[in-house]
């Protein structure tokens, strides 16, 4: 039996694209992206569940908190694309977190750190307590915003280097809970 249970949670889905640039949809990085974390994380006996599998869903943050919830999972992991109203002018990843004290903050900041080792820059953890997959969820969460996708710096990173990234993602969750 696994030790571990954690919700690894794409962002969007279906018809909510989430951010968009040049053709590119937020949707579609972090569905892969969650996928590939989650093929490592069970490398370790670790029971994954997703929030959705497919691009044919999109349930609401209430019912991603809900099964989460349900699920009773040690963590959440929301994975998203950050975004900025011009082009090209911010760069790098951040966590957001319900607060920057206690396990989640801890599991934001090594999944940073790991994420500045790839090449992207360190944003920071920052709190976020009005998002609803960080405060209605009963175990420590964290929403990860993985560069921006407008931003063709952090595109090309995020495609040249996809499997180091998620590599990153998941040795920092490893390295939460299992110090």
């Amino acid at each position: 039996m696994a030790a571990y249970t954690i919700v690894l949670d794409p962002g969007h889905g279906a018809t909510n694209p989430g951010a968009v640039y040049n053709g590119r949809q937020e949707k579609d990085d972090v569905l892969s992206l969650a996928f590939a974390v989650g093929d490592i994380l069970k490398n370790y006996n670790i029971n994954v569940l997703y929030t959705r599998w497919d691009d044919e869903s999109n349930p609401s943050v209430y019912q991603r908190a809900r099964d989460a919830n349900w699920a009773d999972a040690d963590y959440f992991i929301s994975f998203h694309r950050n975004s900025s109203p011009v082009p090209n002018t911010y760069s790098g990843v951040e966590s957001l977190v319900y607060s920057s004290y206690g396990p989640a903050a801890v599991l934001a900041d090594n999944i940073n750190q790991q994420l500045e080792q790839v090449g992207f820059r360190n944003l920071g953890v920052n709190e976020r307590p009005n998002l609803v997959v960080l405060n209605s969820t009963d175990m420590p969460s964290v929403l990860l915003e993985i560069g921006f996708i407008n931003t063709d710096a952090d595109n090309a990173l995020f495609d040249e280097r996809f499997y180091d990234i998620a590599q990153a993602i998941a040795d920092g969750i490893l390295m939460t809970i299992y110090p």
